[in-house]
């Protein structure tokens, strides 16, 4: 609670309106409560701020006046420490033609639609000033968290900025749909609309064709599908369309049970919802233009590519789609990092998708070496098409590594039937033979020098550890059934550690963190190190 102050006028707030605290644009919320409050003098403000920093949940002293999202969203704020924002020509004008400081030229950015900031950089900023005073030329403008509440004179729009392709309004104070449809209709060239972080209206009404219209934001604005399936048909040119953080949990079309329309829909991003089961997913399997799909930081547990009774099933008798369209037929891009996958099964139901080549599986269990799952060369193995995995991209130098790499890994840990090996390992059999790999254990039967020759590697040995101190680099032929244990002793004596007990490190190509190797007993014929391998030496902390 403020002050109380007899010099208040109550301002005219209504109940919805979204408002930000008086010289912090970041701090937005909306109107739940205006009137009295008990035992102070005045109107207040109840407002229920996004960020859930206040003091109450709408009730004071025992009595209730509004009820706040969060135990601690809601607050009293007189209305003088309130601003209902500013129109979409005056923060053009506040933007583009007021003198900036220097530490407002450090806050210019534009926000990605992966939320990400990137700088504007202001090189001869004069030149540049006197081009963006010009509003006829802008094409591209940022005006995330100024405020923005209203269009103002929307016929003025259209005259001031003429031929804007771009607009990022993250942040701001928009939430009726019919502002958008104004901002879109008075810009036909508009392709790209950000409107992250401003929580819009669930009843979606005054919303016109808007064919221009190539790529739409709606990060963090509180959308639900039901919404989505509304919207879609204003929509009739989109290729983009970013979702993330809308609590999203279930994917519900509006008259059948896939996804229709959306015909030119290149990229869908859901990252950063609810989503736990895959099933909602395959909803969106008939999207045929559909490229990426980004579904990182998710709930998701399995995923299976459908079968045709899995189609039929889910098609549920729809005439209207062309027969033969097979599900994801063209999506080359799945981002599934940061979710809750931990079976083999679901890596690879990833070969069944038809144009798949792009694949994000990292922090997930099981790509996770150190939670049990599997290190990177593996991934690559069992994925017969990935060229770019978990961002990196895959030589055919890594691939042939890998595999064989894999083979022999497989051959020995072999203690089933061939039907079990199959089952475990589906591609096993085809890279064996593809790469010539004998079936047996190297080093088993008898050792003569060429049997001894052929079962040695070349590992690349390199410390690391700080207290360790600087030294050179060793290569040394050592045979593949050296244990880790072994090794580690064997390094003591390389690089004279004496009290120093040594923590050992595989160093993959294309991987962002070496994999630990903490089982001593292992072999690094049973690891699937291969030769020219890096092994990195650390200190125990």
């Amino acid at each position: 609670m403020q002050n109380p102050d007899s010099a208040d006028s109550p301002a005219e707030f209504r109940l919805g309106q979204r408002v930000h605290s008086l010289g912090d644009p970041r701090r937005m919320g909306t109107v739940k409560y205006v009137g009295p409050v008990q035992g102070y003098s005045g109107t207040w403000v109840g407002v229920d701020w996004d960020n859930g920093d206040a003091k109450h949940d709408g009730a004071l002293d025992g009595r209730r006046y509004f009820q706040a999202h969060a135990a601690k969203s809601g607050s009293f704020v007189r209305p003088h420490n309130l601003s209902a924002g500013i129109s979409l020509l005056q923060a053009l004008l506040l933007r583009y033609r007021s003198t900036t400081s220097k530490e407002e030229e450090e806050e210019m950015y534009v926000l990605s639609a992966s939320n990400r900031r990137v700088s504007v950089q202001l090189v001869g900023k004069e030149q540049i000033e006197d081009k963006l005073s010009r509003f006829e030329e802008l094409t591209a403008a940022s005006l995330s968290y100024l405020g923005v509440s209203s269009i103002g004179a929307p016929f003025e729009i259209c005259s001031v900025v003429p031929n804007l392709k771009e607009l990022d309004l993250t942040g701001n104070l928009l939430s009726e749909w019919k502002d958008v449809g104004t901002i879109c209709v008075q810009l036909p060239g508009l392709a790209a609309l950000n409107l992250s972080n401003n929580l819009m209206a669930h009843d979606i009404t005054g919303l016109p064709l808007l064919m221009n219209l190539r790529v739409l934001v709606l990060n963090n604005t509180g959308i639900k599908w039901k919404e989505v399936e509304i919207i879609r048909h204003s929509l009739p040119a989109i290729e983009e369309l970013h979702l993330m953080g809308n609590n999203l949990r279930a994917i519900t079309p509006a008259s059948s049970s896939i996804v229709q329309g959306f015909d030119y829909l290149r990229l869908l991003n859901l990252e950063d919802n609810h989503i736990a089961e895959w099933d909602e997913i395959l909803k969106l399997s008939q999207l045929r233009s559909l490229e990426q799909l980004h579904l990182n930081k998710n709930h998701l547990k399995h995923i299976f590519y459908p079968d045709s009774d899995a189609i039929h099933q889910l098609l549920n008798g729809i005439d209207s789609l062309e027969k033969g369209c097979k599900p994801f037929q063209n999506l080359h891009c799945l981002l599934l990092g940061g979710n809750n996958i931990e079976d083999l099964a679901s890596v690879d139901s990833l070969n069944s998708f038809p144009m798949l080549k792009d694949i994000r599986l990292s922090e997930n269990p099981v790509a996770d070496p150190g939670r049990g799952g599997i290190p990177r060369f593996v991934l690559i193995a069992r994925l017969s098409k990935v060229e770019i995995l978990n961002g990196s991209e895959v030589s055919r130098r890594e691939r042939k590594e890998s595999e064989i790499r894999y083979v022999r890994l497989v051959i020995s840990k072999m203690h089933g039937n061939p039907e079990e090996i199959t089952r475990l390992h589906p591609r096993f059999a085809e890279l064996k033979e593809f790469h010539g790999i004998e079936d047996e254990r190297p080093l088993t039967g008898a050792a003569g020098p060429q049997k001894m020759a052929s079962g040695l590697l070349s590992i690349n040995l390199k410390c690391i550890g700080a207290s360790i101190g600087e030294k050179p680099p060793l290569t040394k032929k050592l045979p593949a059934t050296t244990t880790i244990g072994k090794l580690k002793n064997l390094c003591e004596s390389f690089f004279k550690l004496k009290s120093i007990k040594p923590r050992l490190f595989l160093q993959e190509e294309g991987s962002p963190l070496p994999i630990l190797l903490d089982d001593e007993m292992a072999s690094l014929m049973d690891l699937g190190i291969g030769s020219e391998s890096t092994i990195l030496i650390d200190e125990e902390s």
